[in-house]
C-alpha cells in the first residue's frame, strides 16, 4: 500500500497479496479487477500489478507525466512479483518476464496495445535459454518481443518485421513459425535488430527498465489512438475513463507440446447455447490464436465435429487440463452469473488463466443465456431484462435469406456472426465508409481485419476474411455490432492490388455484390431474397417480461397501413404520430394538392380539396381498424406548401394543365411560396389560420373516419395534433373549429363518438407557456426534432457539415439530434410536462421525436414521467425495453 497522504497508484494481485476486487473495476479497469477477483477465488492466475484509470487520467492532464511517487510504487510491486516467480527481472541467469497490457473499464477487444516477453534482451535471452532448456522457445520469445514492442511502443510498421519474417521462411522453404528453429530465429533477430536501427537512427532498447517504461507509456498513448477513440464514439465510452495498464509475469504458451493458449467462451456467443465454445493452439502464444497466421483447434469434441474440423480437441490432446479448465469455467460463471470470454495459456501442463470478463455476444444470444439464466435461478427476470442492450435487438428485426430461395454459394467459411447481408464488395475500411455514406450497402472483405479497420466495419454491411477463426478481431468486433461475418474463408484470394477476389474460375470485382450468411458461413454471388423474421421464443419471453416491467406505453410513428401493420407486429399500443402530409404525395393526390396551393380562391381551394378528402377518409379508416381501438394521434398538416409543388418545368406544366391554368401561373406561385426559412415560415397552425378549409377538410375525413369504423361496433380513439402552436389562441381557434366538424359530423351521422384535441409542443415559447396552453390542450405531443431546432438554432438538414466538429472539440457529447439533449431541450419538456400538470392534473403526455426510439432519451422520458413514447415501427422493441430499464432505473434511483 501507498503511505498515508500519497496516492495510492499500483495495486498488486496473485501471491497471496491481491489489493482489489471485482467491484473495483472504475479504478482498475475491467481486466485488472478481474484478474484480481480470479486470483482472490484462489484460480491460477500469474502475479503481477495494476495502475490505475486514475493514472491515465493524470498522464493526460499533466503533458503526459507521471506523478513522482509512481516510479517507487512500480518497483514495490515488481519486487514482490520477482519474490513469487522466483525469478529476477532483467537478470542475466534467471529473468523474470512479464507482459504489458490495457484495460480499460469497458471492454475494447483489440482497440489498444500489449506487449508480450517483455524484460528480454541479449544478455536475458540466454538465461531464458539456460532456465527452460529450449533455446528455439527462447529465440521465439525473443523476436516476438522485437516484433510486438517494436511496432506498439517503437512505432516500427508491422509490415517491416513481416517482410524479413516471410523473407526467411521463403529462404528455408518453411510454411509456418513453428517450422523454424533456434538459429533461423537468431538471424530473424539479427535482421529485426539491423531493421529497427535502421529505421529509428538508434538500436533497439536493451535495457529492461527502459522496456517497461515504454511500454506503459505507450498503452496509456494507445487510450487515445484513432481506433480507440472510433470504438470510444462507437460504443459510447467516455474518454475520461481512461485506462488501466496490467504488467503480470509471463507464462509461456510456446515452450513445446505440452503447452497451449486459447481463448474461450463460458457459452456459445453466437448462439447462446449453454456449451463450452473456443479455440486454442499447441506450442503458442496467444496473439497467434487470433492473428489467423494458423488454422485454430476446437477446444470440445462436440465443437471439432460440429465445424467438421479434423484436427485434434484439446479434450482429446489435454484431458486433463481440459477437464480443470472446464472447472473453472462453471466457476467462474456461477461467480459473476454472466458468460465469460476468457484466456488461458497452458504451460508444461499447468494451466494459467490470463483474463475473465463478461463475453460479447449476439442478440439472439444475449436473449436465450439472459432467458436461460434466469430459468436457471443464476439472476431474475429483472436482471435478465436489464442485461439486454436495446439497440442490440435491431440485429432481430429485419429480413434473414429466404431458405428457399436460390443461391449461387462460391465459398464456405466459418460462421462468426449471425445474419445475413448483401453488398458491394469494397476492400478497405476507408472505402466502406465512403460508399456507405452515400447509402450503398457494401460487404467490407479483407484477408483479415485488425483494430484500424473498426471505422469500416461498422459502416458495413457484412464482414467476409479470408483467415482467421471464430475468435479472430472480425468474429468478436462484428458480433459485438451486430454485423453479419464470415470468417477464415480459405478458398477465396483477396487481391488487394487488383480489387478483386477469387475463387477457382469465378472472379469477383470491387463493386459487385456478394452476400454472405453470417449464420452459415456461405458466401454467395449476387444478392439474395429475404424472409420476414420470427419475433418468438426467447424474444418474446423477454420482451413479455420487460412489458410487465415498464410504466410508458409505446406507440408508433405510421401513417400507412404496412408500417402500422409492422408496429403492431412489435408490440406498438397505438400511433403517436401520424403525418398526413405524407398521405399527400401519393400520384392520385398530389395533382388535386397542388390545384389547391394553386387556387385564386376559398373556393377554389375548396374544390381541390374536397377531391382528397375522401383519399384521406379512408387512410383513416384503415388506421382505426388496424389499431382496433388503441389510440391515434393524428398531426394536420404541418409542412409549407411548397414542398408540394414541382419543381422541374415538365412537372409544372402538368399541373397547370390539370389546374387548368398555364405555366406562367405555376411558375409565379411557386415563387410567392418560397420561404428564405421555411422551418420557420407558412406551416403547422399558421397554415390552419391562414387557410382553414384544410384543416376543416382534414377534421371532417377524421370523423367520417371514426363514424364509419364506429359503425361495426369497434372502438376508435381519436386524437388531434394542432402542430407548431406558440400561443393559446391558435390553439383556441382551431379547437373551436375541430370540435365544430366534430358536431357536424355526429348531427349528420346520428352517433356520438369520444375523441381528444392536443398540441404538439416544439417551440420554446409554447413549453414555457405550457400552463396557459393546457387551459385548452387535453394532452402535449414532444416534437423533439424541432424542439431541438428552434432550442440550439440548428438545423438539422444541414448540421452534419459541422456536429462532427462539435462532438470531437468536446462541445457535444452527443448528436442532439440522435439522443436528447437533457440539459436544454430537455429542461423545456420537463418545464412543459411541469406545468402542463399544474393546470390539467390528468393531462397526457408523450413524445413523438426520432428521440422516442432512443434508450437514452427514453429514459429521459421516464424521469420526467411522460405517458408514453412514440417511435418508428422497427424501433418499437428497442423501446419496449428502453422503457422496462428506465423503469428498474428509476425504482434503484428511488430506493437509494
Amino acid at each position: 500500500m501507498a503511505s498515508q497522504g500519497v496516492n495510492q497508484w499500483v495495486y498488486s494481485f496473485g501471491a497471496g497479496k491481491t489489493e482489489g476486487r471485482a467491484d473495483m473495476k472504475n479504478l482498475l479497469g475491467g481486466k485488472g479487477a478481474n484478474l484480481a477477483e480470479m486470483a482472490n477465488l484462489g484460480l491460477p492466475v500469474p502475479p503481477g500489478f495494476t495502475i490505475t484509470t486514475e493514472l491515465c487520467t493524470y498522464f493526460y492532464a499533466n503533458g503526459r507525466a507521471y506523478p513522482g511517487e509512481l516510479k517507487d510504487q512500480v518497483a514495490a510491486a515488481l519486487a514482490a512479483v520477482e519474490q513469487a516467480m522466483g525469478a529476477t527481472f532483467g537478470d542475466a541467469v534467471n529473468p523474470l518476464l512479464v507482459s504489458v497490457r490495457s484495460g480499460a473499464r469497458a471492454s475494447m477487444p483489440g482497440m489498444m496495445d500489449t506487449v508480450l516477453n517483455l524484460g528480454l534482451n541479449d544478455v536475458t535471452v540466454q538465461g531464458l535459454v539456460k532456465r527452460s532448456g529450449d533455446a528455439r522457445f527462447a529465440f521465439d520469445s525473443y523476436r516476438r518481443f522485437i516484433q510486438m514492442y517494436g511496432n506498439v511502443v517503437l512505432d516500427v510498421d508491422h509490415h517491416h518485421f513481416e517482410d524479413i519474417l516471410d523473407s526467411h521462411k521463403r529462404d528455408r522453404n518453411k510454411a509456418f513459425d513453428t517450422d523454424l528453429t533456434a538459429d533461423d530465429w537468431e538471424a530473424v533477430i539479427a535482421d529485426y535488430k539491423a531493421m529497427v536501427e535502421r529505421e529509428l537512427g538508434r538500436p533497439f532498447p536493451q535495457d529492461p527498465q527502459e522496456q517497461l517504461w515504454g511500454a506503459i507509456g505507450a498503452v496509456f498513448g494507445s487510450w487515445m489512438n484513432a481506433r480507440a477513440i472510433t470504438y470510444r464514439k462507437l460504443h459510447d465510452i467516455p474518454a475520461d475513463w481512461g485506462t488501466a495498464v496490467n504488467v503480470q509475469s509471463m507464462v509461456f504458451g510456446n515452450m513445446g507440446q505440452d503447452c497451449a493458449t486459447g481463448v474461450a467462451f463460458t457459452r456459445n456467443p453466437s448462439t447462446g447455447e449453454n456449451a463450452f465454445y473456443g479455440e486454442y493452439l499447441v506450442n503458442a502464444q496467444g496473439e497467434d490464436v487470433v492473428a489467423g497466421i494458423r488454422t485454430p483447434q476446437h477446444l470440445t469434441i462436440a465443437g471439432k465435429q460440429a465445424n467438421h474440423s479434423d484436427l485434434p480437441a484439446m479434450e482429446e490432446v489435454m484431458p486433463e487440463v481440459f477437464r480443470q479448465l472446464n472447472d473453472v469455467r462453471l466457476r467462474l460463471e456461477k461467480h459473476y452469473r454472466d458468460m465469460q470470454d476468457i484466456e488461458f495459456t497452458v504451460q508444461q501442463n499447468k494451466l494459467f488463466m490470463l483474463q475473465t470478463r463478461n463475453g460479447k455476444r449476439t442478440a439472439p444470444a444475449a436473449l436465450k443465456i439472459a432467458v436461460d439464466m434466469a430459468s436457471e435461478g443464476l439472476i431474475d427476470r429483472k436482471e435478465a431484462v436489464k442485461r439486454i442492450d436495446p439497440a442490440s435487438l435491431d440485429q432481430l428485426l429485419h429480413p434473414t435469406l429466404d431458405p428457399k430461395a436460390e443461391r449461387k454459394v462460391i465459398a464456405k467459411g466459418l460462421p462468426a456472426s449471425p445474419g445475413a447481408a448483401s453488398g458491394k464488395v469494397v476492400f478497405t475500411a476507408d472505402e466502406a465508409e465512403s460508399q456507405a455514406g452515400l447509402g450503398d450497402a457494401v460487404i467490407l472483405c479483407r484477408v483479415e481485419t485488425s483494430p484500424e479497420d473498426i471505422h469500416g466495419m461498422h459502416a458495413a454491411k457484412g464482414i467476409l476474411t479470408t483467415r482467421g477463426g471464430m475468435t479472430s478481431h472480425a468474429a468478436v468486433v462484428a458480433r459485438g455490432m451486430g454485423r453479419a461475418c464470415v470468417s477464415g474463408a480459405g478458398e477465396l484470394r483477396v487481391d488487394y492490388k487488383t480489387r478483386t477476389i477469387t475463387v477457382r474460375d469465378i472472379v469477383v470485382k470491387e463493386g459487385d455484390i456478394l452476400t454472405i450468411d453470417g449464420s452459415t458461413g456461405e458466401v454467395m454471388l449476387g444478392a439474395v431474397p429475404t424472409i420476414q423474421p420470427e419475433l418468438s421464443g426467447d424474444f418474446a419471453t423477454l420482451m413479455g417480461w420487460a412489458d410487465e416491467i415498464r410504466r410508458m406505453k409505446v406507440r408508433t410513428n405510421a401513417e400507412t397501413p404496412l408500417d402500422a401493420r409492422t408496429a403492431r407486429k412489435f408490440g406498438a399500443e397505438g400511433i403517436g404520430l401520424s403525418r398526413t402530409e405524407h398521405m399527400f404525395f401519393d400520384p392520385q393526390r398530389i395533382l388535386a394538392v397542388r390545384e389547391m396551393i394553386l387556387a385564386d380562391s376559398e373556393k377554389g381551394r375548396r374544390a381541390a380539396l374536397a377531391k382528397l378528402e375522401p383519399y384521406q377518409k379512408q387512410d383513416f379508416i384503415e388506421l382505426f381498424e388496424i389499431m382496433a381501438g388503441l389510440p391515434v394521434t393524428i398531426r394536420l398538416l404541418d409542412p409549407p406548401l411548397h414542398e408540394f409543388l414541382p419543381t422541374t418545368e415538365a412537372d409544372m406544366a402538368e399541373v397547370a394543365k390539370a389546374a387548368g391554368t398555364d405555366l406562367l401561373r405555376v411558375q409565379q406561385r411557386s415563387v410567392q411560396l418560397h420561404e428564405t426559412n421555411p422551418m420557420l415560415g407558412l406551416r403547422g397552425c399558421r397554415l390552419g389560420i391562414a387557410f382553414p378549409e384544410i384543416y376543416e377538410m382534414q377534421a371532417r375525413a377524421i370523423f367520417g373516419a371514426v363514424a364509419e369504423v364506429a359503425k361495426s361496433g369497434q372502438a376508435v380513439l381519436p386524437e388531434i395534433m394542432i402542430p407548431l402552436i406558440s400561443t393559446k389562441k391558435e390553439l383556441d381557434i382551431l379547437k373551436a373549429m375541430v370540435d365544430r366538424v366534430a358536431k357536424e359530423t355526429m348531427a349528420a351521422t346520428g352517433q356520438t363518438f369520444e375523441y381528444m384535441v392536443g398540441t404538439m409542443i416544439e417551440l420554446p415559447r409554447a413549453a414555457l407557456l405550457a400552463g396557459e396552453i393546457a387551459e385548452t390542450a387535453e394532452f402535449f405531443s414532444f416534437g423533439t426534432n424541432d424542439l431541438t431546432q428552434t432550442t440550439y438554432g440548428i438545423s438539422r438538414d444541414d448540421a452534419g457539415s459541422f456536429l462532427p466538429d462539435y462532438e470531437r472539440a468536446g462541445i457535444m457529447e452527443h448528436d442532439p439530434f440522435a439522443t436528447l439533449d437533457p440539459e436544454g431541450v430537455g429542461e423545456l419538456v420537463r418545464l412543459a410536462a411541469e406545468r402542463g400538470r399544474k393546470t390539467r392534473a390528468k393531462i397526457k403526455l408523450g413524445i413523438c421525436g426520432e428521440h422516442g426510439g432512443d434508450p437514452a432519451s427514453i429514459a429521459f422520458c421516464e424521469s420526467v414521467g411522460l405517458d408514453y413514447v412514440s417511435c418508428s415501427p422497427y424501433r418499437v422493441p428497442i423501446a419496449r425495453l428502453a422503457a422496462a430499464q428506465a423503469a428498474l432505473n428509476a425504482d434503484t434511483v428511488k430506493r437509494d
